[in-house]
């Protein structure tokens, strides 16, 4: 596979470069050998790691970096009526309809590991989340969701009133329209640097419970770019 144009973008089941091999590390990074070493495509700007997706982009900015890992952090982990796994469905789902490899992959990973469902009903939602087995106000969620993947205009006094008729409050109807708005921007980071994603299921299993037991903060001494 080339790094041309065509090959840029994703289709659902296809990944937009070869991934590298890789190791989990600390805090739900992915640690993997360079690029360069396995004859892969490079990012397009010289990182200083070779941590894949958006994990190599934070670490190289810690400035902006640590402010988005915070916002993250309170959307899908803080206080709040959905539950972490539900927060983590709408992240993969909006990346998947982005068509966002690195993103989709870890955070369905993480929602398949807080939710009774697991990865089948992960699966199940990133299809036909209309016909998925999950509770009506979790579904007009999504709706709003994809409505926001779409434009902000998208989302309609109908979608909203029919969240609020299943009972999403306010504030859920607010965090889904930000958590669907910030990991759009999130997937045009990484896919808009060409980061590279790791290939293998199993690696984005061990970043999953690294993020749910220590979370999206980075560590305090992690090195930053050097001026």
């Amino acid at each position: 596979m080339t790094c041309d144009e065509g090959t840029r973008h994703l289709s659902p089941a296809g990944a937009r470069r070869p991934p590298p091999a890789g190791v989990p590390g600390r805090y739900g990074m992915l640690v993997v050998v360079p690029p360069a070493q396995e004859g892969l495509c490079m990012p397009y700007i010289a990182l200083n790691s070779a941590e894949p997706g958006i994990r190599g982009l934070l670490r190289y900015r810690p400035q902006t970096g640590r402010p988005l890992s915070e916002l993250t952090e309170v959307l899908l982990r803080g206080p709040g009526t959905l539950t972490r796994g539900e927060r983590e469905l709408i992240a993969a789902y909006v990346s998947a309809l982005n068509q966002c490899r690195y993103c989709s992959a870890s955070h369905a990973a993480c929602a398949a590991a807080q939710l009774p469902g697991g990865m089948p009903l992960v699966e199940q939602v990133r299809s036909d989340p209309g016909s998925a087995p999950v509770p009506a106000k979790l579904k007009a969620l999504l709706a709003i969701a994809a409505a926001v993947q779409q434009g902000g205009l998208a989302v309609t006094a109908e979608l909203v009133a029919r969240a609020r008729a299943a009972d999403a409050t306010d504030l859920e109807i607010h965090d889904t329209v930000l958590i669907a708005a910030v990991f759009c921007m999130f997937n045009r980071y990484v896919d808009g640097l060409a980061t590279t994603a790791p290939d293998d299921p199993a690696l984005y299993a061990a970043g999953a419970q690294r993020l749910i037991n220590h979370g999206y903060l980075p560590p305090s001494d992690e090195p930053s770019r050097q001026t």
